[in-house]
């Protein structure tokens, strides 16, 4: 329990720098309109916040290739903005979530696992857009480099095999 706490209590102090850092930056923005930054610079700023980003990267380009690299950055160019928060903010929690209720001890065909798998999915493929193989190679970075991808280097690989076994019994009920 004092685990799961604590985590929770570390999103809430990384969320709450998000929204200072945002309310700056709008800040700024409001006194100097003509002064608004491009949509990649705003999107540099908000992912140096989350701590994943270089390692990520890193152990990406370790099971994807060229390609598919070029899928998921042109995917996520498409998404603008919102590339930010599905990453930094939605995908986390979900995965948070989902593990919440793998060590509660609920069941993977339960309907809240499955809405979660069903979520996860979604994100997948609007970063993927669909392409089974680039999907394929990122469970792979994840399954493979856990700490890397999650961006905490305590990260244990025997935990993230757990919960995408999990993940994968809720999918396999879908």
């Amino acid at each position: 329990m004092n685990e799961h706490l604590a985590a929770v209590e570390a999103s809430i102090a990384s969320l709450e720098g998000l929204r200072d850092r945002l309310a700056h930056i709008q800040g700024e923005l409001a006194a100097d309109p003509a002064r608004a930054p491009e949509v990649s610079a705003l999107i540099g700023t908000l992912r140096t916040m989350g701590g994943a980003g270089a390692e990520s990267g890193q152990a990406l380009r370790r099971h994807l290739d060229d390609d598919q690299m070029r899928t998921l950055h042109d995917r996520a160019a498409v998404l603008g903005p919102a590339t930010h928060y599905l990453l930094e903010v939605e995908w986390p929690e979900l995965y948070r979530r989902a593990e919440a209720l793998r060590t509660a001890g609920t069941e993977p065909t339960a309907p809240r696992v499955r809405k979660l798998v069903a979520r996860m999915d979604e994100l997948s493929a609007l970063f993927t857009g669909g392409d089974s193989g680039v999907s394929a190679a990122v469970r792979s970075a994840w399954r493979h480099e856990p700490a890397a991808m999650s961006g905490d280097p305590t990260a244990p690989a025997d935990a993230w095999h757990a919960l995408t076994a999990y993940l994968d019994r809720a999918r396999a009920t879908a």
